[in-house]
């Protein structure tokens, strides 16, 4: 299959709105374009996934590549779409099964080595997938800020190769591990204040 469309979380504030990566690959002169209102971080994707995916002996097509980040008029900011496009492009390609992206979102930036790092504001994504009723990867740095939401389908992942091997049903990914936030200790009062 030329077409493949996998799901991700924009940043507007805390709101997390869906984004649909739709990758398209067809013949012609090889080229790699991003639409959807990309501003430059997004745009700068196609270096990072691309040698994410070489870095990690997977395939770069050499065709004529089309993303499209739906819907058009959103904005769209930050490497926070990486494995999301790495993913469409995979399944695009035919090197993963786009039956295995059902009901899953992709969060995440891309190293050039194919290392998932950890993106700002993870929490708003993941609450928007639970209420979606959406499983969700995200990178293992972000793990402890992911701890602090006691339930959902939420699995962590180190590397674009660990998120094939679970799509591939090879292996499982590490759900994050449950933290709880401290109570402040202040040992300052206000006896000493006079007037």
């Amino acid at each position: 299959m030329s077409l493949a469309v996998v799901l991700t979380r924009a940043n507007i504030g805390i709101d997390a709105p869906m984004v649909r990566v739709e990758a398209h690959l067809s013949n012609g002169l090889p080229g790699f374009t991003i639409v959807g209102l990309p501003e430059t971080a997004v745009k700068e994707s196609k270096e990072r996934v691309r040698s994410a995916l070489l870095n990690s002996q997977l395939d770069f097509p050499d065709k004529r590549i089309t993303i499209n980040l739906a819907p058009a008029d959103l904005p769209k900011s930050g490497g926070r779409y990486d494995l999301a496009i790495a993913i469409g492009i995979l399944a695009a390609s035919g090197q993963l099964p786009t039956e295995s992206l059902q009901d899953i979102e992709f969060l995440g930036e891309l190293a050039l080595s194919g290392e998932v790092r950890a993106i700002t504001a993870v929490l708003p994504g993941i609450m928007a997938a639970q209420n979606a009723g959406h499983e969700v990867i995200i990178p293992q740095d972000n793990e402890k800020e992911a701890g602090l939401l006691s339930k959902g389908k939420t699995l962590v992942a180190p590397h674009l190769l660990d998120v094939l091997s679970l799509l591939n049903h090879a292996s499982e990914l590490a759900r994050p591990t449950s933290t709880t936030l401290r109570e402040p200790y202040f040992n300052e009062d206000m006896s000493d204040v006079i007037g």
